[in-house]
């Protein structure tokens, strides 16, 4: 059955891949592009490959974007723009923490809310969020991003419970590390500010991001979750990342302060 999926953070890493992977499978797919650049290039991207896909500008933030959004009607939602900044957590500049959190959790708890809506009222719908196995772990470095994704698997396991008696399905996809980009821009945004004031630890440990995994992996897990008729709660890749959840969650009943 040809499902109506909207993507969050189209414009990059998996939110594009996933719209194009649903594209070529005859989905009909809306990709919100945070800015208009990103809106002109992937349409431009699309009609390139011969791919029919319907791209919006979509910042999550923007609430004349969000509404624009919420006046169709879909199957999907596939909430997964986020945002990442690195630094030690004392040493973060709360207007950093603030703006992490405003994309990864306030802006996403929007647009889940919006959509649930609807699809409440139809009696039918899945929310598949992005989450990370950083809302699962300890992530040293990375405290802002790794805070605002354990709030949103708060978010999520509660969703999930109160909205299975009206029909509509949460899920959501938790990628470790991944040749997306994403994780190099959010080591080197810390750099933006680090000079900016006195600082009593060390930065972030000078090196290169070279264990990262071939991103379309995930996308294809991610692509399986939107589609399945029954897909699981949670879904983590890659083998490795969930091998690693579990032994630390279980190893953290034992950890001293």
């Amino acid at each position: 059955m040809t499902k109506t999926v909207l993507i969050t953070g189209a414009g990059s890493g998996f939110g594009r891949g996933v719209a194009f992977g649903l594209a070529r499978q005859g989905h009909k797919v809306i990709a919100g592009c945070h800015i208009w650049p990103q809106v002109t290039e992937l349409r431009a991207a699309a009609k390139t490959e011969g791919v029919e896909l319907e791209v919006i500008k979509l910042d999550v933030l923007d609430e004349f974007d969000r509404n624009n959004a919420f006046a169709r009607q879909i199957d999907v939602l596939f909430n997964n723009a986020g945002l990442m900044e690195s630094g030690p957590v004392v040493e973060l500049p709360i207007e950093i923490v603030r703006r992490v959190f405003e994309t990864n959790v306030f802006a996403a708890l929007q647009m889940a809310q919006g959509f649930a809506r609807q699809m409440v009222k139809r009696g039918s719908g899945r929310i598949v969020w992005t989450s990370s196995v950083a809302g699962l772990v300890k992530v040293p470095w990375d405290g802002a991003y790794a805070a605002s994704k354990h709030a949103v698997e708060g978010f999520c396991s509660a969703m999930r419970d109160e909205l299975e008696p009206y029909g509509v399905q949460v899920a959501t996809v938790n990628p470790g590390a991944y040749r997306t980009g994403f994780n190099d821009t959010g080591m080197e945004a810390q750099d933006q500010w680090w000079d900016q004031g006195e600082r009593v630890v060390k930065h972030w440990p000078v090196r290169e991001l070279t264990r990262q995994s071939d991103p379309q992996e995930m996308i294809d897990a991610i692509i399986e979750v939107i589609l399945a008729d029954a897909p699981p709660y949670r879904t983590v890749r890659p083998a490795s990342a969930e091998q690693m959840v579990k032994d630390e969650q279980t190893e953290i009943w034992e950890r001293k302060a």
